[in-house]
């Protein structure tokens, strides 16, 4: 099909605050100046491997030089025009003052391969945790209404749950929706230890596990008009098991076991929760959300220790570090923050990105690394060794619907939405003995 113009995604909010716009919005990369010339673009925009870009090839497919603009200009047209969604007015531009440039250079992760067949898609503008890594070669993420399965090794693109008709769990648990779920609409979702829990733009909360047919557990969280579930982890407790954690925009936190899929806690906070994250010894857990301020919090009585003083604007992502001493905050004011348990009167790193907020964040299982994903174009990779004064910086176009590392951190997977170059990135690590990376 002939495109007649490259296009770039602007940001369908409408004009609440908070995480309450819900609209669904496309994804295209946007410049009234650039124009596609029918007659120099392929007739198949096709997959990219390592040795094709070696070789020159724009990593995503993009024919460049059948266009009437370079990369460089484009980049700079985009840098210029992209805008970052803000709650507080200006709030990426007041913390300009407080950040420090970190230096560029680091080559930690190398491009692998461009998956075209894999289109990722989004359907909030503020959530973006829709891809997950449970392998170095197993990829799980959301297009459209369905849960799909990535296969690096085989190249095979499959579906694992379609949630537009009804779902009825097979199990029998208390509190399940035995009538099931009718046309879930998927915010977020997490894929841990063979098990997937997504939830919805209503509430819902949808948990499968990956070696069995069918749903497992159905439910709604609740029946509040704005309730949607902004953010799910699932984390292994030292106690009692493999449990998740659902927050919501009702201003709840939700704590559930995963045998037999009980609420085990709800904490209730003083503004919408967009994201959570359970510290290695599950001793605290770290709450973002509609407030300047996040907070650091018991995980047994839900009773603040901590708040979390710096950001300017409305934080989405928060990671702890291996080390169970180091976590991250990500915000709309465009900056990740690092936090050290021992001193929590300011952070111990401001990560300014290039044009929006800090959508992502996920600490390698290592601890030698930290990705931050920008809303749009941008991966940064950090090197916590270098105390976050150097990074690898992954530059592409496009909006992005979540990273992930795999468990062995050889892989980082990028989720592209974009309705002609959405696709799925795959990165592989470094390596020092060049014959390591050819190992499956």
């Amino acid at each position: 099909m002939p495109l007649e113009r490259v296009e770039q995604l602007d940001y369908m909010a409408d004009d609440q605050e908070g995480t309450d716009s819900c609209d669904e919005f496309e994804g295209e990369l946007d410049n009234e100046e650039i124009n596609l010339d029918d007659d120099d673009m392929p007739t198949k925009v096709t997959d990219t491997s390592a040795a094709q870009a070696r070789k020159g090839k724009d990593i995503q497919g993009i024919t460049w030089e059948g266009l009437n603009v370079t990369r460089q200009s484009y980049r700079l047209t985009r840098l210029e025009q992209y805008r970052n969604y803000e709650n507080i007015p200006l709030s990426g531009e007041a913390v300009d003052k407080e950040c420090k440039q970190v230096e560029k250079g680091g080559n930690y992760y190398e491009f692998f391969y461009n998956a075209r067949s894999v289109k990722p898609t989004i359907l909030h503008f503020q959530l973006r945790n829709l891809v997950w890594a449970t392998s170095k070669h197993d990829v799980y993420l959301i297009s459209n209404d369905s849960l799909m399965h990535w296969s690096s090794i085989s190249h095979n693109l499959s579906e694992v749950l379609n949630f537009s008709g009804r779902i009825v769990p097979t199990e029998k648990y208390a509190g399940n929706l035995l009538e099931g779920l009718t046309l879930t609409q998927i915010s977020t979702m997490a894929v841990k230890n063979r098990f997937v829990v997504a939830g919805g733009f209503q509430g819902e909360l949808i948990c499968k596990s990956l070696d069995k047919p069918g749903v497992s557990f159905c439910a709604r969280t609740t029946y509040e008009d704005n309730a949607i579930t902004n953010a799910v982890e699932i984390y292994e407790s030292v106690s009692c098991g493999p449990r998740f954690m659902a927050a919501n925009n009702d201003c709840g936190v939700r704590v559930y076991d995963m045998e037999k899929f009980q609420q085990m806690n709800h904490f209730r906070f003083p503004w919408p929760v967009n994201h959570t994250s359970m510290s290695p010894d599950c001793k605290l857990f770290t709450v973002v959300g509609d407030d300047l301020n996040g907070l650091l919090v018991d995980s047994r009585n839900g009773k603040t220790v901590a708040s979390i003083v710096g950001h300017l604007d409305y934080s989405f992502a928060c990671a702890w570090h291996p080390d169970g001493r180091t976590f991250a905050t990500g915000n709309q004011d465009k900056t990740c923050r690092i936090w050290d348990l021992r001193n929590l009167s300011s952070s111990t790193a401001i990560l300014k990105g290039n044009i929006g907020a800090a959508r992502s964040i996920r600490f390698s299982s290592d601890g030698q690394f930290l990705v931050v994903a920008e809303p749009a174009d941008f991966v940064h990779i950090y090197s916590t060794k270098s105390d976050y004064k150097k990074r690898q910086e992954i530059d592409l176009f496009g909006e992005i619907s979540g990273v992930s590392l795999s468990p062995d951190d050889e892989s980082l997977y990028i989720g592209i939405w974009d309705r002609t170059y959405g696709s799925l990135l795959e990165y592989n690590r470094k390596h020092t003995c060049r014959y390591l990376d050819s190992l499956v």
